[in-house]
């Protein structure tokens, strides 16, 4: 039997049964109500009539009396009157009945034995009656009973009417809602149903995720998230494998997830990994009246989760959503990801205070400007000390807990927000292989000499057994700083830090970007928009377009960058009117004034130099001052004429790799800055200097009129060092080299 048959059945005979005991009760109901009203009738009535009949039973005027019962006989529907004895014989009677009511039936008798009136029903050869019996007082007490018939035949008609009306209305109602289902079935269940299908045969051929969407009816949803999740992760099984084929074909090794993944399994068993970051990978906000999930763009979430997924690692980061508190169990953990979990989220809570003197002060007001260079005086204040001690012991704290009963952990602790916690670490689990990555430059000797505590910072750091820069020359000044600073012995021959017996490797990781056939295929879907349909979404003219993608932060070199356009204009007029420069800058820090500062100043620049050149709707710089999703960023990317990156000083800085990682298309010239860590690596990119504006206007210049085919050979090999070089490569490499330290057993590791 078919699904529709058996529902509709089912709901057909439960529809019926539901009606049945309703119109049992509404039958019952009205039965009671009918006969509570003949009793009423004919109890007025009969009180009406003994007035008479009491003065000629007591008179025995029984010819009179049975006048008087004649006169009755067919009033108020009576179908008889009789009078009887206190011993229930007969003593008159008017009715056709006649013969049948020799015998006082119980009433009577029950009206005599309890001095009132009586009503009872009951069937006289077969027609239902309703007898109501009332005693005749006389002198000497009762000296019979009145007893008024009245024919009930009636209340059983009207019942089976409405047995008859309710029969119907159930064969209507039937009939009604077996269309109403069939109808249901076909559009909420039939039709969902037959487009999943489609949609599962669409994936099963290569097409599913792209080519069809999956029915959004309510119902369908706990099953849609499923297959949904099944989709992706088949789809992502299906570019793996298409990858690892090309890859297999051409003779080549390039990193992707999957290869992460199982090359963290061989180097560390199944074994956790416990990642320490200040930002989280997942984050729980209120928003339309419920609780969302946001994944901030994050290259170090692309490169982190697959190590934790690979071993059900745990990341410990401070919890930032307004709705974190509500997501995690009494021990501030939950499994992520949310809809394929695989590893531990241990947050972290700081109070305002702690996070002002920790993240805005000491992190941000400190560190970052000291390690930048960037003409922007570092601020240290005793309190932010204080309260980066405290968070860094707090995160100590729980790393420590969640590694508990874990042999030999391997620990990998992100940037300048956790100085202090390898050496917290070591110091209590001296079996633990600890890593920190450092995600900014580190400053020459000279210049790190400013901040008041370097000795503890350097301490702290050196409690690790791995320490990992972008550049080789971020290795160099991070060792000569530590020669200069404390009582240690630099191993320059495989750069590493002898301090009591405890040994410190010290290794250039530069960090990149995605860059695979998944990322390749999900550009290539739609037609990468152009420059004129971008200026026509901006309500602005041109037919040139530059693109910067940048926090607005002072060692982005921002206003450096908008003074070579201007003096661009200035010496290519001709480009007046064609070439604009979209500027993405997405607010940083803004509750610290050096950054509102900034903001102004960059608005400022903006304002002077457009009020300079614009004509009608062109404009030289357009600013949209607002975050950007990844998607939104990727369409500048791919229309852009160039990408300008004019850091004053910069770690790596992944803006540009990601540029030349979306122009498929071979074309784009990419402007960098030889103060980023990208320039290394990134050698066809035109090499500037964001302080020479001259140089800086004539490398626009030079990259607005040069030929293809140089722009297609220089993006091609850039294209091909991202590719190689990308952010899963960085991490196996971080990951391997953790792997292979020896775990040294020093007699202390605390500071003397």
């Amino acid at each position: 039997m078919r699904v529709r048959h058996r529902l509709i059945i089912s709901l057909s005979i439960s529809i019926a049964m539901v009606a049945f005991v309703f119109a049992y009760f509404q039958v019952r109901s009205q039965k009671r109500a009918l006969r509570s009203d003949l009793e009423k009738r004919a109890e007025i009535l009969a009180e009406s009539l003994v007035d008479n009949v009491e003065p000629l039973l007591s008179g025995q005027s029984w010819g009179q009396l049975q006048l008087l019962l004649d006169r009755f006989e067919n009033r108020e529907a009576l179908d008889g009157v009789a009078v009887y004895a206190t011993n229930g014989t007969k003593i008159a009677v008017a009715s056709t009945l006649e013969t049948q009511l020799d015998k006082a039936p119980a009433a009577v008798k029950a009206a005599i034995l309890n001095d009132k009136g009586v009503s009872q029903f009951f069937n006289l050869n077969g027609v239902p009656m309703e007898v109501y019996a009332l005693p005749i007082h006389g002198n000497g007490g009762v000296e019979g009973v009145l007893a008024l018939y009245h024919n009930a035949s009636f209340i059983e008609a009207q019942s089976l009417r409405l047995w008859r009306d309710t029969f119907l209305r159930l064969l209507v109602e039937t009939i009604l809602v077996a269309f109403i289902c069939l109808l249901i079935i076909r559009i909420s269940i039939l039709e969902p149903v037959t487009k999943t299908a489609q949609w599962l045969r669409a994936l099963r051929t290569g097409k599913g995720l792209r080519s069809a969407t999956l029915p959004a009816e309510e119902i369908f949803q706990p099953i849609a998230r499923e297959v949904t999740q099944l989709a992706k992760t088949l789809e992502v099984a299906r570019t793996a494998a298409d990858e690892e084929a090309h890859l297999r074909e051409v003779g080549e090794a390039v990193w992707t997830a999957e290869r992460l993944r199982l090359h963290v399994r061989n180097h560390f068993r199944n074994k956790p990994i416990f990642a320490v970051s200040n930002r989280e990978p997942y984050i729980h906000v209120h928003k339309n009246g419920g609780i969302e999930c946001l994944v901030p763009a994050s290259g170090l979430v692309t490169s982190l989760e697959p190590i934790l997924r690979a071993c059900d690692g745990t990341w410990v980061a401070s919890g930032a959503g307004n709705a974190d508190r509500q997501m995690v169990d009494n021990k501030d953990r939950l499994r992520v990801p949310p809809d394929d979990p695989h590893y531990t989220l241990r947050r972290v809570w700081l109070s305002k205070e702690e996070e002002k003197g920790y993240y805005l002060g000491f992190a941000n007001e400190g560190l970052w400007p000291l390690c930048h260079i960037a003409h922007t005086r570092p601020t240290f204040r005793e309190a932010d000390w204080r309260q980066y001690r405290t968070v860094n012991q707090k995160f100590a704290t729980a790393l420590l807990e969640e590694m508990e009963g874990t042999q030999e952990p391997a620990v990998l602790i992100h940037d300048y927000h956790f100085t202090l916690l390898p050496r917290m670490v070591k110091e209590k689990r001296p079996d633990a292989r600890v890593a920190i990555f450092w995600h900014i430059p580190w400053p020459n000797a000279e210049a790190f000499g400013i901040c008041p505590w370097q000795r503890e910072l350097l301490d702290g750091l050196l409690g690790a057994d791995l320490a990992g820069f972008h550049i080789q020359n971020h290795c160099n000044n991070f060792l000569e700083t530590v020669d200069r600073t404390l009582e240690c012995r630099i191993e320059w021959d495989r750069f590493a830090v002898n301090r009591r017996g405890h040994f410190t490797l010290v290794r250039p990781f530069p960090i990149s970007v995605v860059f695979n056939n998944e990322t390749a295929h999900s550009q290539n879907q739609a037609t990468p928009p152009d420059a004129q349909e971008l200026f026509g979404e901006l309500s602005a003219e041109g037919t040139l377009m530059g693109v910067g993608v940048d926090r607005m932060d002072y060692t982005k070199g921002i206003v450096e960058r908008f003074r070579g356009i201007e003096r661009f204009l200035e010496k290519c007029p001709e480009y007046q009117g064609k070439f604009s420069f979209v500027q993405i800058g997405a607010p940083s820090r803004t509750d610290i004034q050096q950054y509102r500062d900034l903001v102004e100043e960059i608005e400022s620049e903006a304002n002077r130099i457009n009020s300079r050149f614009q004509k009608g709707a062109w404009k030289p710089i357009i600013l949209l001052k607002r975050h950007h999703s990844h998607q939104e960023i990727v369409r500048y990317y791919q229309a852009a004429d160039l990408c300008l990156v004019t850091s004053l000083h910069d770690g790596m800085n992944l803006v540009a790799k990601e540029f030349v990682a979306t122009r498929s298309d071979g074309q784009g010239v990419l402007i960098l800055s030889r103060f980023t860590g990208a320039c290394r690596e990134l050698r066809d990119a035109l090499i500037v200097n964001p302080y020479d504006t001259e140089q800086l206007a004539e490398a626009i210049r030079f990259a607005l009129t040069m030929d293809l085919e140089e722009k297609r050979l220089r993006m091609q090999r850039m294209r091909r060092v991202v590719r190689e070089h990308n952010v899963y490569r960085w991490a196996a490499s971080l990951v391997s080299e953790l792997s292979e330290i020896r775990l040294d057993r020093p007699e202390s590791l605390k500071v003397q």
